[in-house]
């Protein structure tokens, strides 16, 4: 049965809600990309990693996210030009990310702007068990026994056919991080420069 997750940073200033969540309506993976690793230092949040730099991430259609409250509190961070890392301003909460543009019908939530509970469920129960993990070259350490298995063939097949799905249903829109008019988005992204990221790199 879906649920309402509620949706806040971790001194409740922005809040947020999404919509008709369970395991089928969104992908769960954990990244141990760089930027992944390099957004939760710049933001001074360690805590937001797993033991070896993993990110555990919800990807859903944008259309069933929104935010309610501490919107003047959101900023955003660009490593690369192509994807933007969201967080609040207040407490230094990362939220998700998105692609640069509003066109492309996913946010992916952090588990650092999640409630750990829905009533007596616990978040693998809400959410399903991570189906995959990426980029685990850059992990800082041996993987536990435990971890999610590599992205596969038809992982990645399941995980295109749900992103044609969103989008072609328009569950995309309204995405709650760019203006619906213009499409520009809520928050001017900081671009870091080479310098900065190589910083965030030596800082492991």
């Amino acid at each position: 049965m879906p649920f309402e997750l509620q949706l806040h940073c971790r001194c409740g200033h922005v809040r947020g809600v999404a919509v008709e969540v369970a395991p089928q309506s969104g992908f769960r993976f954990v990244c141990y990309c760089k930027h992944c690793q390099g957004f939760a230092r710049f933001l001074g949040r360690p805590d937001v990693l797993d033991a070896v730099g993993g990110t555990d991430i919800f990807q859903m259609p944008g259309g069933r996210v929104k935010l309610t409250a501490g919107m003047g509190a959101i900023r955003s961070l660009s490593f690369s030009g192509k994807v933007l890392r969201w967080y609040t301003d207040c407490c230094r909460t990362p939220i998700g990310n998105t692609a640069a543009s509003a066109g492309f019908p996913v946010v992916a939530i952090i588990h650092s702007f999640m409630s750990v509970r829905v009533g007596e469920r616990s978040t693998d129960e809400v959410l399903g068990l991570p189906l995959c993990r990426i980029h685990e070259k850059s992990a800082i350490g041996p993987l536990p026994p435990d971890a999610p298995p590599a992205a596969s063939f038809r992982v990645s097949g399941y995980r295109t056919s749900k992103l044609l799905g969103w989008w072609m249903k328009g569950l995309g829109r309204p995405n709650p991080f760019f203006d619906g008019k213009t499409g520009a988005p809520l928050s001017s992204p900081r671009r870091l420069t080479a310098s900065e990221r190589a910083a965030l790199d030596n800082a492991v």
